[in-house]
């Protein structure tokens, strides 16, 4: 399977367990009054590529929510991502990403599985990408608290060019990483 087939099936996973529900035997009321508001959270993102010439990814971030429920959140989310490269391979990527997302909270109100799409804009090293703007795609697992967020996600590049392992020129670049946010209500 291809890289891009497995993010498509860990997407459409993720993606399926958010609008999975659970049932408990005593269920209490709380949920029906859980007051609705606003969240706002500043993180830290480090990762690495899984695709040349691109190596180490660091940025920095901003996250806008809305609990639609105790649950069940949407997201939008906006910062500043650099995708290193050596000296050898050329310039480091600046980019700018906007993505908008769905999070469900699927174990003790405190793990969750989100999943985000958007588009990411190239601000650095233009001349060395083909296109401006690039599609992503973002699934991640998490857990939070009142105040801290940690997940590990999964970001897709689908328009940013890449050095197949033939030397020849590809599309599509892949990164792992961890954020680690400080969020705080409205």
């Amino acid at each position: 399977m291809t890289i891009a087939g497995k993010i498509k099936t860990g997407f459409l996973v993720a993606v399926a367990m958010m609008f999975a529900s659970t049932t408990q035997a005593q269920e209490t009321n709380t949920a029906e009054n859980y007051d609705q508001g606003f969240r706002l959270g500043v993180g830290l993102n480090a990762g690495y590529s899984t695709n040349d010439p691109y190596k180490l990814a660091l940025g920095a971030d901003v996250r806008g929510q809305y609990d639609l429920s105790k649950r069940y959140s949407l997201t939008l989310t906006t910062g500043y991502t650099n995708l290193f490269v050596s000296k050898a391979d050329g310039k480091d990527l600046g980019l700018i990403p906007a993505k908008a997302g769905f999070k469900a909270f699927v174990w003790n109100d405190q793990f969750y599985l989100m999943g985000e799409a958007g588009a990411a804009f190239a601000v650095s090293n233009v001349d060395n990408t083909r296109d401006k703007t690039s599609l992503l795609l973002s699934p991640s697992i998490g857990y939070a608290t009142k105040y801290i967020d940690v997940s590990l996600n999964y970001t897709h590049y689908n328009h940013l060019d890449r050095l197949n392992n033939n030397g020849t020129l590809g599309r599509g670049v892949g990164q792992v990483g961890v954020r680690l946010a400080y969020g705080f209500q409205l």
